[in-house]
């Protein structure tokens, strides 16, 4: 969180009267001015001229997000790189149409063309939506890149419409038009075997068994999750999704024999090494960039070269920060939102083992890398907009179009390998595992009915109880207070009402 006085520096540096040398005022490629410069124009009221408030932006007026959400100061420089470039996309791109068009000569080949009009298409679409798509939560490096990967997201799940429409033999033989060598059944690599770590047996190397499993998935299992944890901001959510992945790799390894592994690569290797150190190392970032000041200055106005290289490294940064508070028992919709965003991780990581075996990809191809690629680039936006939707429903109306995509691709994903190898998925889950996951499934239904049904109703049934005891209590103590200061009256009033007034109750004496 910057200073208020940086603030009030930055806005007046912004209103054209600069408190300090230009040496003085960059700093890490940001504006960073001292306090005496704040305080000379701490009396006035500058006008900053930060670029437009999108949406997004917007939502900090809410005051529920004010304390998650950071300020951010902007000089509003407003560069080539920036600008809208919608005339030159569509120019380059009918010089391009034309030249194909009329100068080169269409080849003999229906595959060729085919496949070369498929890319074109795609292409076209591309440019189009990189241009004329909506604008998500990111901005940096470029509003462009993240529309670009939205454009990919929908190329991606009509491909995956495709597939779902084919036959099981015509689905996995299309693989051969994208690569050849696809198309042909894979044996799975069992993990599982000998699980001694240390093997007295083979004299050559004890330590072979660990060894073997130390292949590319280590680095991959941490980079993974350092990702996946800029993702969620939540240490907790983190650690819950990467056991439960665990346990469902255990549940299932009757299915997939890559899922069988040994104890100590399922909790050491996998839970503590690579998946803790990965989540520690991305808490360890998010609170870095929680207290990164987030102060911009165009790249023209900084007068040094290490300020300018700088400038262009923190380009790959967030122009803002929010901390995800989920708070998962504040209420019921909170509550089923995380539980839905933990059901989707799960399915999401499973589908990526179910699809390469269904699709028969071996898992170093590069298809499948490029999947992962794909998910890291749009996980993180959509991660954002369920955020938003969540936390603040009023102004975030629908949930956001990245996440829409993202949760139907998971749902499609899962009904090519459900159409594909039902036999498979369907076989029989053992009896104690089936156990432990209906024990797990009872455990959560029946906390949520306490939490939020239960617990409501018991807590509204004694405050009500104690509301009519406080009214009771306090309509007693009037009438005491009453009787107490005006006892005469009341008595007269009372006797004059059953007996009449006190000349007839004389006359009647007499």
């Amino acid at each position: 969180m910057a200073k208020p006085e940086s603030k009030r520096g930055a806005m007046a540096f912004v209103a054209g009267r600069p408190a300090a040398a230009p040496e003085d005022q960059v700093n890490n490629g940001s504006l960073d001015l001292p306090p005496s410069s704040a305080s000379h124009d701490a009396s006035q009221t500058p006008v900053a001229a930060n670029k437009p408030k999108s949406g997004k932006q917007t939502s900090k007026e809410n005051l529920s997000r004010k304390t998650t959400e950071c300020e951010v100061y902007d000089d509003g420089t407003n560069t080539f790189f920036w600008r809208a470039h919608t005339i030159t996309v569509l120019f380059t791109l009918t010089c391009a149409l034309v030249y194909v068009t009329l100068l080169e000569e269409t080849p003999q080949d229906t595959a060729f063309n085919t496949k070369r009009g498929i890319i074109a298409s795609i292409l076209v679409f591309l440019c189009f939506g990189v241009t004329q798509a909506k604008d998500g939560p990111f901005t940096r490096p470029h509003p462009a890149y993240w529309r670009f990967w939205l454009c990919v997201t929908v190329v991606y799940e009509l491909f995956l419409i495709f597939i779902l429409f084919q036959t099981v033999h015509d689905g996995q033989q299309f693989m051969r038009y994208i690569d050849p060598k696809l198309g042909v059944p894979l044996p799975e690599r069992d993990y599982g075997g000998n699980c001694l770590i240390y093997d007295p047996g083979n004299t050559t190397d004890p330590f072979h068994n660990l060894w073997d499993k130390m292949d590319g998935f280590v680095p991959a299992h941490f980079l993974g999750w350092y990702i996946k944890t800029l993702m969620i901001r939540d240490w907790w959510m983190c650690m819950i999704i990467s056991v439960m992945f665990e346990f469902m790799e255990y549940s299932l390894e009757h299915q997939l024999p890559n899922f069988s592994e040994c104890w100590w690569d399922h909790w050491i290797m996998d839970v503590v090494v690579c998946n803790g150190l990965g989540i520690y190392c991305g808490m360890k970032t998010l609170a870095w960039l929680s207290m990164k000041p987030y102060q911009w200055q165009g790249l023209w106005n900084i007068p040094t070269y290490k300020g300018k290289i700088k400038r262009i490294a923190f380009q790959f940064t967030p122009y803002s920060w929010v901390k995800f508070e989920w708070k998962p028992a504040s209420n019921l919709r909170r509550w089923l939102a995380v539980l839905g965003i933990i059901f989707m991780f799960l399915l999401a990581e499973l589908n990526t083992f179910y699809l390469k075996f269904v699709l028969w990809m071996p898992p170093e191809h590069y298809l499948v890398l490029l999947r992962l690629v794909f998910l890291v680039n749009v996980g993180g936006v959509a991660m954002r907009e369920i955020y938003d939707f969540m936390d603040d429903p009023k102004f975030h109306k629908k949930l956001g179009q990245q996440a829409w995509l993202v949760a139907a691709i998971t749902f499609t994903e899962f009904l090519i390998v459900v159409k594909y190898d039902p036999h498979t998925i369907t076989l029989p889950i053992p009896f104690i595992i089936a156990q432990c996951w209906i024990l797990g499934f009872v455990l959560i239904v029946s906390w949520t009915l306490w939490r939020f049904f239960i617990r409501d109703i018991t807590l509204r049934y004694k405050e009500t109880r104690r509301r009519k005891r406080e009214g009771s209590g306090e309509r007693e103590q009037h009438l005491g207070n009453s009787n107490n200061g005006n006892g005469s009256p009341a008595t007269a009033s009372g006797r004059s009402k059953l007996n009449g007034s006190t000349e007839a109750v004389r006359q009647r004496k007499s």
